[in-house]
């Protein structure tokens, strides 16, 4: 997660059509459409997981035959069976549902967190501004790994809200700082000046000029901290940390598998290839975003 502080944030303090203007040429860039229609695909394997397992297959990932434990794909069985002899291809299908699911819920908890932190802290400022600054401090002094690993050992039942909450617990420092820094340069733009002058309510000049503009620069890093915490969700469940069965997720398909590579390598494939396209393409439609919102590199 360290890298995410690396994202550069373009100065957005100008008038609210300037933020708007990078989205619309986004539909133009295969950087973009590529990754957004594998999401797309993702998107509702993990809504509709039952159809999607069924095309395949009996579509049931808790049918399981020891008698076809560890055997290689076959006809009904593209992705061969696991070690209790369940079908894979249903499992993968299903655990599609648990790892995004945790990705995006993680990222929507820590991006709500960052932004009422991050507009308190920007347009307030003074002893507000002060003493959340220390607390994002704070919290971005914990490893993020290491502090997931505490807490999850510390609860009972790891479901997928018990995950997203650990994990966005100690995933909204950087973007609070992100909304915060945005918030202060765009409170002082002629626009939101005029708005003040011309009688809008508060509640308004924030939602309607102050917000898109502190909202634009921290969706890049959103987009990315999705991709970044499904890998870290696979890993802590890998570690046996993370989520728990009966849950079905890719990490635990991965740590059931890594003890059987040399006799059926097809456990590790199929898990671990869906794993990487789902992080890469959301990765990828970060950088396409970052790269929109760089005034340096729009033509």
């Amino acid at each position: 997660m360290a890298e995410l502080t690396e994202v550069v944030v373009p100065d957005l303090a100008t008038d609210p059509e300037d933020v708007r203007r990078p989205f619309r040429g986004l539909v133009r860039r295969p950087g973009f459409v590529v990754p957004a229609v594998l999401v797309l695909v993702l998107m509702i394997i993990a809504l509709l997981p039952g159809p999607v397992a069924g095309l395949f297959g009996h579509g049931d990932p808790t049918v399981c035959d020891l008698g076809s434990s560890g055997d290689p794909p076959r006809a009904g069985h593209p992705f061969g069976f696991d070690i209790q002899g369940c079908d894979l291809y249903a499992n993968v299908v299903y655990g599609t549902r648990s790892s995004l699911a945790v990705g995006v819920l993680t990222t929507v908890l820590a991006l709500a967190l960052a932004l009422v932190i991050g507009l308190v802290a920007g347009l307030i400022g003074g002893w507000a501004d002060f003493l959340l600054s220390r607390l994002t401090d704070i919290f971005l002094g914990f490893p993020f790994l290491l502090g997931a690993i505490v807490v999850l050992n510390s609860v009972g039942q790891r479901s997928v809200l018990t995950v997203s909450m650990t994990l966005a617990l100690f995933g909204w420092p950087t973007m609070a700082r992100l909304v915060r820094g945005s918030v202060r340069s765009v409170r002082g733009a002629d626009y939101v000046l005029a708005a003040h002058t011309m009688g809008l309510g508060w509640w308004r000049v924030v939602t309607r000029y102050i917000l898109p503009g502190a909202v634009a620069p921290v969706l890049v890093v959103a987009t990315i901290t999705v991709g970044g915490v499904i890998v870290a969700e696979s890993s802590l469940t890998y570690l046996g940390i993370g989520l728990q069965a009966p849950a079905i997720s890719w990490g635990l398909q991965l740590s059931d598998a890594s003890d059987q590579f040399q006799n059926a390598p097809h456990l590790l494939w199929f898990p671990s290839l869906f794993l990487a396209v789902t992080v890469l393409s959301i990765i990828s439609l970060g950088d396409t975003l970052r790269a929109a919102l760089d005034p340096k590199q729009r033509s």
